[in-house]
């Protein structure tokens, strides 16, 4: 379906045989992937520029700036709801309900937006507790004040439409959108950190600020397109926030965002760990992560493409399509992190070449523990695609309070605690404490596609 046509009554997905299915998933996903990977490379951009003037300056807006994107990415999926009921809706035939689901989304959008506000209006108490030095945390408080008037860009804007466009079959539209984003956002770096045109430059605020700036640029290019189009219109037609659906939004959103901050926290906790072991290990640990981060955007978005195909069988009545749905989008992960980690396997080395260079001892000792983390990472991604797709089918099936249970369960009574006695009690370090994820993941993967394949029976 193109990004200039409206979704048609009665499109739903028939049962069909698996290559239809694989062939669907794919096409939904892959416009998902590339918004994902260009978010991806807007935060590179910013710490490239960043670099330019300082390490302080690098510390503080790269703090600030994974703290933005983590809370956005937290009360994004907190948003999935949204997604769910409009893609629903659609399977159903039911294209009339879509306009009251749109603005009960955007009202939980808008009402998250207050606390995210209110903690980069005032992040230095947090960030003390945190241990931070005083004149980082000075510097963070400046960037994240900036910041903080993109976040209703980031979640109105932005992120309740990736939940709501791929339901409805627009999500070509973030494709459009989001190269132009990445180039705007370059130029604006570059226009507000250095100043160009005759115009000051801004240091850390310009960095900032240029996140904003491309945010509400990002935010009115797509809102602007749903609501000017007249194709559109029926889709976004004025209405009130219904009690009755905030109510199952928030049920499906609310667990979903608190089982990516558990996540989150795994990883954070991990790295405070790894930190103990010394910083040749917190940076190879650092490099096999964001190696990790980046091809994680493929499984990130057969999940939601899971997530919308199995929501929408549902809502056609139609229990053997969505299983054979979910189970697509589960094994394309599956094949996909496969070759991930066969590449992961045979050449570490270059991949971390990337991030560092083995010109002194110091870097050798780095890049030979990063390539070594790589070859776990390989294992690791293999279960954590396929955990986060049988949860975005799970997702569509509406069922994610338990999932959380099982995900949090998973995450540290497996996988934090097995890291711990691997790398202490074993005495295998860094190496270790990525085994133990392995063992949290595998877990949680196994459990939520038994779930899955219960459930969708």
């Amino acid at each position: 379906m193109s990004a200039t046509a409206a979704p048609e009554a009665g499109s739903a997905i028939k049962a069909g045989d698996w290559a239809t299915h694989v062939w669907e998933t794919t096409a939904l996903a892959t416009p998902l992937a590339l918004a994902l990977l260009a978010e991806m490379a807007m935060g590179l951009i910013s710490t490239l520029m960043l670099g330019g003037l300082g390490p302080r300056a690098l510390a503080a807006g790269g703090l600030a700036t994974n703290l933005f994107f983590t809370c956005l990415i937290i009360l994004q999926g907190a948003l999935s709801g949204t997604g769910v009921l409009a893609a629903n809706a659609v399977g159903g035939n039911r294209l009339h309900e879509v306009p009251a689901i749109y603005w009960s989304g955007l009202a939980i959008a808008a009402a998250f937006t207050l606390p995210l506000f209110a903690v980069l209006s005032f992040p230095e108490g947090l960030l003390h507790a945190m241990g931070q030095p005083t004149d980082l945390v000075a510097d963070i408080g400046i960037y994240a004040r900036v910041l903080r008037w993109g976040v209703p860009a980031g979640l109105v804007g932005v992120g309740m439409m990736r939940q709501l466009l791929p339901a409805i079959g627009l999500q070509r539209l973030l494709l459009w959108v989001m190269p132009g984003g990445v180039i705007l956002h370059a130029a604006m770096n570059v226009l507000l950190i250095h100043g160009a045109f005759g115009l000051p430059g801004f240091g850390l605020r310009g960095s900032a600020a240029s996140i904003v700036v491309t945010l509400w640029a990002l935010a009115a290019s797509m809102l602007g397109v749903l609501h000017g189009r007249r194709n559109f219109a029926h889709l976004v037609a004025p209405s009130w926030p219904r009690l009755a659906l905030l109510r199952p939004m928030l049920a499906i959103g609310l667990p979903v965002g608190a089982t990516a901050a558990v996540e989150v926290c795994l990883f954070f906790a991990t790295g405070l760990v790894a930190g103990t072991l010394g910083p040749v290990a917190l940076a190879a640990h650092m490099i096999a992560l964001s190696v990790s981060s980046v091809t994680f955007m493929v499984p990130l978005s057969l999940s939601q493409a899971a997530n919308v195909r199995v929501a929408s069988s549902m809502g056609a009545h139609n229990r053997a399509a969505a299983r054979r749905a979910g189970f697509a989008a589960i094994g394309l992960t599956a094949a996909y992190m496969a070759v991930a980690a066969l590449v992961f396997r045979l050449s570490p080395g270059p991949i971390v070449a990337a991030y560092i260079g083995p010109t002194t001892a110091a870097n050798a000792a780095t890049a030979a523990l990063a390539a070594r983390l790589l070859r776990v990472a390989g294992v690791f991604q293999l279960f954590d695609g396929t955990q986060v797709s049988a949860a975005g089918a799970l997702r569509g099936l509406q069922d994610t309070k338990v999932p959380m249970v099982l995900a949090a369960a998973g995450y540290w009574g497996v996988g934090f605690c097995a890291g711990r006695y691997f790398a202490f009690t074993l005495g295998m370090g860094a190496v270790g404490l990525w085994w133990g994820l392995c063992a949290g993941l595998a877990a949680v993967a196994f459990c939520l596609t038994a779930r899955f394949a219960i459930k969708s029976a």
